[in-house]
Order: C-alpha cells, then sequence, then structure tokens
C-alpha cells in the first residue's frame, strides 16, 4: 500500500489512435468501516474538497434528525436529497413538490440557477422560451433537504446555506464524526452556495465505509444510513440521471452506491463488504475520474459479469471527432493495476 505523501500515479491515459496525448494522475483510498485504510496510492492524508460527492453524508441530518419523519419525506425525495441531477422533468417536479408542501417555491432555494445538465432537458427549456430556474440547479434536492431541517430546528430558512447557520453546523459536526475527525479545516464555499470542508481522501473513504456499514454508530446514525443507502438503491436514476455514470453503475450493480463530486471526486461505498472508496483526479478531469472509478470498483469485485459487461464501454470510452468517427480512447494506463490487482 503506497499513499501518505507518496505521487500518485498516472491511472488513465487519453490516446488519439495509438498514441497516448493526455494522462491523469489518481489518488485513491479504501477504507473499512472502523477507520482503517486498507489500500491508497497518492497522499491520501492531504484535504481535498469532496463537493457533491458527500451529499449522502451531509443528507444524514435530514432523516437523524427527525425532519424526514416530520415531514413526510418520501423515499423518493431522499434519494433526490443525496443527487447531483441533471434536471430533467422528473427531478424539477419532484422538488417542486416537496417545496410545496413546505408552503414554499423554488425562490426559497439559495442553490441559484443554471440550465439542466441533461443536454435534452436543457434544450426543451430553451425551445419553449423558459429561462432555467433554482429549481433545475443539479443540487436542488440537498437544499430542499436543508430547508426541510430548518423547518424542523425552528431556524430561519432565509440563510440556510451560510455556514454558522444551525443546518449547516449539524451538517458539518456529522460529516466529522462519520469521517472520524477531531475537527474540520474551514470550509470553502460550494459551487451551489453551501460549505464545502476540505477532508483526507483516506478520510472520506473512512466516512463512506462507516455509511455502508454503520456497525457501532448510535442508533439513529446507523438507522439514517440504512434509510439513505435505500433511497439511492431504489431509484439511481433519481441521484444523477439518464446517460449519467452514477446511475448506470446503480442501475446495473444494486450493492454498490456511487457519487460523483466535482474536479475529478468520486466516492463510493460496498454494503455487502463494508468499504468505502474515495478518489481524486489530480487535474480534476471527469473524464478520468470516471475511468478510474469504473476501473477501482472492478478490482474490489463490485461487479458480476453482468453489470461488468454493461459498463464495459464506459470503462474504456471511445472518443470520435465532430464526424463521429472513432479517433481514440479513453483507459486505464498501461501497467496500472490497482489495488488487490497489485498483490
Amino acid at each position: 500500500m503506497t499513499g501518505n505523501g507518496s505521487l500518485a500515479p498516472i491511472a488513465v491515459v487519453v490516446r488519439r489512435g495509438e498514441r497516448v496525448e493526455s494522462e491523469h494522475r489518481v489518488a485513491y483510498a479504501v477504507a473499512a468501516a472502523d477507520g482503517r485504510l486498507l489500500e491508497a496510492a497518492g497522499d491520501v492524508a492531504r484535504p481535498v474538497f469532496p463537493r457533491s460527492a458527500v451529499k449522502p453524508l451531509q443528507a444524514l441530518a435530514l432523516v437523524e434528525s427527525g425532519a424526514a419523519d416530520r415531514f413526510s419525506v418520501s423515499e423518493r425525495e431522499l434519494a433526490l436529497a443525496c443527487a447531483s441531477h441533471g434536471g430533467e422533468p422528473q427531478h424539477v417536479d419532484l422538488v417542486r413538490a416537496w417545496l410545496a408542501r413546505l408552503g414554499l417555491d423554488g425562490s426559497a432555494l439559495e442553490c441559484g440557477a443554471h440550465p439542466p445538465t441533461h443536454a435534452p432537458s436543457a434544450a426543451r427549456l430553451i425551445a419553449a422560451g423558459h429561462p432555467p430556474e433554482r429549481v433545475h440547479n443539479n443540487c436542488s434536492g440537498k437544499h430542499a433537504g436543508m430547508i426541510t431541517v430548518a423547518r424542523h430546528l425552528g431556524a430561519p430558512v432565509a440563510g440556510y446555506s451560510r455556514a454558522d447557520h444551525p443546518v449547516q453546523r449539524l451538517i458539518a459536526e456529522s460529516l466529522r464524526e462519520m469521517a472520524g475527525l477531531s475537527n474540520l479545516e474551514a470550509p470553502a464555499i460550494d459551487g451551489c452556495g453551501v460549505p464545502t470542508h476540505p477532508i483526507p481522501l483516506g478520510r472520506l473513504a473512512a466516512a463512506m465505509a462507516r455509511f455502508a456499514h454503520p456497525v457501532g454508530l448510535p442508533e439513529a446514525r446507523a438507522a439514517a444510513c440504512a434509510r439513505l443507502r435505500a433511497a439511492m438503491i431504489a431509484h439511481p436514476h433519481l441521484v444523477a440521471g439518464r446517460g449519467r455514470l452514477c446511475s448506470e453503475i446503480m442501475a446495473v450493480a444494486p450493492d454498490v452506491l456511487v457519487k460523483t463530486g466535482a474536479e475529478g471526486v468520486y466516492a463510493a461505498c460496498l454494503p455487502e463488504q463494508g468499504l468505502g472508496l474515495a478518489l481524486k483526479v489530480e487535474d480534476g478531469a471527469g473524464r478520468a475520474a470516471e475511468v478510474a472509478v469504473l476501473a477501482l470498483l472492478h478490482a474490489l469485485g463490485a461487479f458480476g459479469p453482468g453489470a461488468a459487461a454493461a459498463l464495459a464501454e464506459r470503462s474504456r470510452p471511445q472518443l470520435r471527432n465532430h464526424a463521429g468517427l472513432v479517433v481514440g480512447r479513453i483507459e486505464p494506463a498501461a501497467g496500472w493495476m490497482p489495488l488487490r490487482q497489485s498483490s
């Protein structure tokens, strides 16, 4: 096992023809629920911004606080609270209905507006002459969950995204505890306006392992983990959407939970094995992160033959030019043998 200051290996390459055009270094960590680091490469003690990869952990406060039960938050809404969704109608309609049940509308969201990341949904919005709204933001489900917690705590809804708000303090404490840290570093601001705390990759992997296998955690925390896992497994299309890797993996491998973050971060867990995984592509390339997380999950034995076949094209995606011709591919680097394959 490497890690703790070592240089991350070149793990993913982009080939144009047969020549390597780009290379991507990937740091990763695999941990057990007791916090032990089982495998690592690169400097996994260096804090990174996990961004949206921690949404399932941020959603713990929604369930654990009692807010989800008090406001009748459905399983589908719990999945959406963990999501970086594509802004498809199914996502947007669910957020609108959730907010309406709270007596609110999209103007209460503090995430800002951007067009749907699902291209056909964005095209339909443009064709209809409608500007994007806050409900189209990929984080609107998470924000609806945070608003629900604010209502439950009797705290103001306005300002729920600020680091000093009771909702964000509650979320920060659950993140700290799940990661097994004595304290969290001061946060920066995520793209959707909420705090994002830097967390070492090794500790993020441990947090995901505890989410997968919450033995020894307080009863309410363990129950919240189980409930959110069940929601993500039951509704993978709500966690991301059509054409998105997280949803595609969970649809064919329901024993795996996967969540992407910005700038080349992925977090995943395997409940059956009680393992957590976290990775960071050092240059932030999302295309490399997808190939790397698939290779690492495959090495962990997460995919049966059917799932591996369904994800084969994703594991080594082809590059096409504007005429549609295949001109290259993205693939694991020659000689990169992650995890148990290297023993």
